[in-house]
């Protein structure tokens, strides 16, 4: 019996709709499960940051030593996700409000081109910092598993947070930094 094309092509539609709905409720359930963490990998609460050295979109070196003295917010990220996508207006948000008084945020793309994340940046207008992490070095070492993933560093370099997710909203945010002693 020979199936006509148009079977073949529904079935495939059916196939990829429910696929994409089986990782959404994954990813729901992830984000409910994990959310905020005391540890990711060899990354814990309370314990230094890992030390990196990235370049960012200009081709400057950036090392999270370099930061010392600021609250860090580190956000891991792509430009094809779109949790992460829908994050960085936030994270604008918070860099124009707060990086005057000490609070930096570093987003570090995972596996993408310099021209692919140039562009995206550009075209959004983002000021905050962008590293490129293009073989995902600095995402393996932090347990970074699935994006968007974020870290807060206090002023000495300890893991104030760990966020799997979208979870941390900017008010959110804005309460951590507010807690944490002026430098």
């Amino acid at each position: 019996m020979k199936v006509p094309k148009l079977s073949w092509i529904v079935a495939g539609t059916l196939f990829a709709l429910a696929s994409m709905a089986i990782h959404y409720e994954v990813k729901i359930a992830m984000h409910q499960r994990f959310g905020s963490v005391q540890e990711l990998g060899r990354l814990k609460v309370s314990a230094p940051a890992p030390d990196f050295t990235l370049q960012d979109l200009a081709g400057q070196t950036v090392s999270l030593s370099s930061l010392r003295g600021k609250v860090v917010y580190i956000d891991f990220w792509a430009t094809w996700c779109g949790p992460c996508r829908a994050a960085l207006p936030g994270l604008q948000d918070l860099t124009d409000k707060l990086n005057d008084q000490g609070l930096e945020v570093v987003t570090i793309d995972q596996g993408e081109s310099l021209d692919q994340v140039r562009s995206f940046v550009e075209r959004k207008k983002y000021s905050f910092q962008v590293l490129l992490d293009p073989g995902s070095a600095v995402g393996n070492v932090y347990g970074v598993r699935g994006i968007p993933t974020s870290v807060l560093v206090d002023r000495n370099g300890i893991v104030q947070s760990i966020s799997i997710g979208n979870v941390s909203t900017e008010e959110e945010l804005k309460k951590q930094f507010d807690r944490m002693p002026k430098g």
